[in-house]
């Protein structure tokens, strides 16, 4: 999965702003329109958006409101536009923060440090009876261990952190199998059955893994 994508039209901004991200060693794409960043999305996931609002082809609300319909990823919004109307906008599409240009580029990477250090360097996540050790890779369920694969611990934990959200197909076995995979898209469904056997108490009848028809999944 990529850390970091950044969506801006200018070549010089993205291109230094790049250089700064991955000198912390952040995993960066850039994508200089919105289409190519939900194309890059889809197929590799993403942790980070920062998200120019100004774009060829649509627009940065509208990349906005469509990353919002699968995830739960860090948006950060930035433009030149800074007035009350434009941010209430970008805040009420879904994103996290709207930051005007020009930013200072050292206050920017302390905000985007802080943002991983809160919401992704955790060791475990909990939901009810389930906990996953981050650190070591393996699954409770009410205490007791369960033996998972990579693959179904990976899933699970994708699930898990986006808690709520209707996860597409497509978009779940590209971040766990990768676009490039000679796997199919059957091998989803076969390792999400197979969670369910391991943490539903009715894998017939879910209550965490929830089958949205025709589109994918989503943890309760």
């Amino acid at each position: 999965m990529t850390d970091i994508i950044i969506v801006e039209d200018n070549w010089e901004i993205a291109t230094v702003l790049k250089d700064f991200l991955e000198q912390k060693h952040y995993r960066v794409t850039v994508a200089s329109s919105g289409e190519a960043a939900l194309e890059h999305f889809a197929l590799h996931g993403c942790k980070l958006f920062i998200l120019d609002l100004m774009l060829p082809g649509i627009d940065g609300f509208r990349v906005c409101t469509k990353i919002r319909e699968t995830s739960n990823a860090h948006i950060l919004m930035v433009s030149a536009r800074g007035s009350k109307e434009d941010k209430l906008r970008g805040l009420l599409t879904g994103a996290d923060d709207y930051i005007e240009k020009p930013y200072d580029v050292d206050l920017l990477m302390a905000k985007i440090d802080g943002i991983f250090k809160r919401k992704y360097a955790i060791s475990q996540l909990k939901d009810q009876e389930i906990c996953l050790d981050l650190v070591k890779e393996t699954v409770t369920v009410k205490g007791q261990m369960v033996e998972m694969t990579s693959k179904e611990f990976a899933l699970l934990r994708l699930l898990m952190e986006n808690k709520g959200v209707n996860l597409q197909k497509d978009y779940l076995f590209n971040s766990i199998w990768g676009s490039d995979s000679d796997s199919e898209l059957q091998t989803l469904t076969v390792h999400i059955k197979w969670l369910r056997e391991k943490i539903e108490k009715d894998p017939k009848n879910p209550k965490h893994i929830i089958t949205q028809w025709g589109k994918g999944y989503r943890y309760e």
